[in-house]
């Protein structure tokens, strides 16, 4: 429990920090950051903040589809967004006047940075995140594919965040080209081992005892 529970804030608070490299990086953001960007803008908020606002509002559209949230949950939608805010400006001035390839290389490293958070995020077995679970709860609900219902999610809230002012770039389509197979590929790293089987020695057979002498 304590390896799973350092795992789990380690790959939130990670999370966050990709969160704000791709931002730093001016080449797009992921399609939830894109909306999340968004509304900071329109609303005058931290963009954290705002990420740990819409985290609940989605965890409310877990309520009619009866999905139930864990431990995992609960953080996932408070950690992320007070690290990246937490971050955010730091980082901003230690790549200030960055040229195209440093911010090519933050994008780059925010990219694989937020797949191996996902991957230990999701090998620490706390519940999913409060947008994965919104799909695969409405998977579950209507008896769509998850390709279906994970596009028409993302593409909802990349047009409305879009629509907002929201960052959209070259680095937004290489996040969604690249976010899968990252992930598929880092998970086995932070899985938790299956238990190996016990084994039972067996037990040896009484000796024979001798029989009566055949006369």
């Amino acid at each position: 429990m304590p390896y799973r529970l350092l795992k789990l804030f380690v790959a939130l608070a990670a999370y966050g920090l990709s969160m704000a490299m791709m931002l730093q990086s001016h080449y797009g953001l992921m399609p939830w950051d894109v909306l999340h960007q968004g509304i900071s803008l329109q609303g005058g908020w931290p963009m954290g903040r705002v990420t740990v606002a819409v985290s609940f509002a989605v965890l409310l559209a877990w309520i009619p589809i009866r999905q139930k949230p864990g431990f995992g949950t609960i953080c996932n939608a408070i950690l992320i967004g007070l690290t990246f805010d937490a971050v955010l400006e730091p980082l901003g001035q230690l790549v200030a006047g960055a040229g195209p390839a440093m911010r090519m290389a933050l994008l780059g490293g925010g990219i694989v940075l937020n797949g191996a958070a996902t991957a230990a995020y999701l090998g620490a077995d706390f519940g999913a995140g409060p947008r994965d679970g919104l799909m695969t709860g409405l998977v579950r609900r209507t008896g769509r594919s998850v390709r279906l219902v994970r596009t028409l999610i993302e593409g909802s809230v990349l047009a409305t965040g879009y629509l907002l002012g929201g960052t959209l770039g070259a680095g937004t389509l290489l996040y969604m080209l690249l976010i899968g197979p990252l992930i598929q590929l880092m998970l086995p790293w932070f899985q938790r081992p299956s238990p190996a089987p016990r084994v039972i020695p067996a037990t040896e057979p009484p000796a024979k005892q001798p029989g009566p002498a055949i006369r």
